[in-house]
């Protein structure tokens, strides 16, 4: 799940109890899971923010050293190693110093 925060991040949520951690790796960061952890929220939730300007991204999520993608984004699409998320930071409101939008969401 991902959504614009107030504050200008986007948020990333992740639901997969048991797994030890988990990184979010996207064409934002040059598909490096290790520069985005997420942090556990408890009951099987992580979670990891991010500034990011207006666009379109692709990104998954690395668990335990496996691939997951969020089919619930603002699309998916086949890449080279799979199915990779979409990512929609639309124009609109100015937070941080950016044009970003307002609130999006989507469901893992």
């Amino acid at each position: 799940m991902t959504s614009l925060r107030g504050d200008g991040n986007v948020e990333f949520r992740f639901y997969r109890p048991g797994v030890e951690h988990v990184d979010v790796a996207g064409d934002f960061n040059g598909w490096r899971g290790s520069s985005l952890s997420m942090r556990p929220q408890g009951d099987g939730w992580w979670v990891a923010e991010t500034p990011l300007p207006p666009g379109e991204y692709r990104f998954r999520y690395l668990a335990d050293g496996r691939w997951f993608t969020d089919f619930a984004a603002h699309g998916v699409e086949l890449g080279p190693g799979g199915w990779n998320a979409v990512l929609v930071v639309p124009r609109g409101r100015a937070t941080n110093n950016q044009n970003t939008a307002s609130s999006m969401l989507t469901i893992q």
